[in-house]
């Protein structure tokens, strides 16, 4: 079954169900999972990536793998 079917069936259930405290139950379940996906960011932390998405426009920025290999450069160097 895809999403949008899912998402289909679903709808249709909950346009049958009458019991209103059933139907509340359903909305806080919503609720709690629509609050959880919001992220609220502060202006300092929108600044933090918007200048880290400049950085990595500009090629300053160095992959994962590279840096574990320079760590364990380093590490073994000790």
């Amino acid at each position: 079954m895809t999403t949008i079917e899912l998402k289909k069936q679903l709808i249709h259930r909950i346009s049958e169900i009458d019991d209103e405290s059933f139907l509340q139950a359903i909305k806080t379940i919503l609720d709690s999972k629509t609050q959880s996906q919001v992220l609220t960011l502060t202006d300092e932390q929108r600044l933090e990536i918007r200048a880290s998405r400049m950085q990595i426009g500009k090629g300053e920025f160095i992959e994962q793998a590279d840096l574990d290999e320079k760590f364990n450069k380093w590490q073994s160097s000790k």
